[in-house]
């Protein structure tokens, strides 16, 4: 299921949120939007006092990983739904720096090496340092679920070819939020549906539910 969103008029989606096919993690606004579209259970909080989740945390089934500014407080809202580890690193906006899904993590090629072995071990995944498109954001600009990956349209052959091995789905190319190629800060998804920004246009719609495999 798609559904169009604004967290308080602001159409950027996935910088307020991170999902998986059992958790969504939302700040303090209503979450009904967010379990009718991904089927799961909606968590609210901060992460250091601020609404910008999708941007500090990454999540999959196995667990999440947080920014170090994350409060104790914080974590205690999160521990009853889901592993949490807490990485110290300065590449802490870690939902804009690591693309997920159950299978694999990209990450900014600026990640340290302590912090990657660390994403590898909780989130049980294969790690890998790249870029998409050229940019080292990675989670800003794709969003992976266990059936597809979207991701910026200047995403390069060689890139793709990384991508698909990693996450062992098909890549797609795509825009959100009238030609925004930041698809990881316009969308949140997991198998069953997204939430997505209430500017994006239809034919955006329709990229978005081929390249997540929604369709089949």
């Amino acid at each position: 299921m798609l559904k169009k969103y604004a967290v308080e008029s602001h159409p950027y989606i996935g910088v307020f949120s991170a999902g998986s096919e059992e958790l969504v993690v939302i700040p303090p606004i209503d979450g009904e939007v967010f379990e009718e579209a991904l089927d799961c259970t909606a968590v609210k909080t901060t992460i250091g006092g601020t609404r910008v989740v999708g941007s500090l945390m990454g999540l999959n089934s196995k667990g999440a990983v947080v920014s170090d500014i994350i409060e104790e407080r914080e974590i205690e809202k999160l521990v009853d739904h889901v592993n949490v580890t807490v990485i110290p690193d300065p590449q802490n906006a870690l939902g804009n720096n690591i693309l997920l899904n159950d299978n694999g993590a990209m990450l900014h090629p600026d990640i340290g090496e302590d912090a990657k072995e660390a994403i590898a071990e909780e989130l049980e995944v294969e790690v890998k340092s790249g870029t998409i498109a050229g940019v080292k954001m990675v989670g800003s600009v794709a969003v992976a679920t266990n059936k597809g990956l979207l991701c910026h349209p200047h995403v390069d052959d060689d890139e793709i070819e990384i991508l698909e091995e990693l996450f062992q789905v098909p890549v797609s190319k795509g825009t959100a939020n009238h030609g925004s190629g930041w698809i990881g800060t316009c969308l949140v998804a997991n198998t069953v549906g997204a939430v997505i920004g209430n500017t994006t246009t239809p034919i955006e719609m329709g990229r978005i539910e081929e390249g997540l495999r929604y369709l089949e």
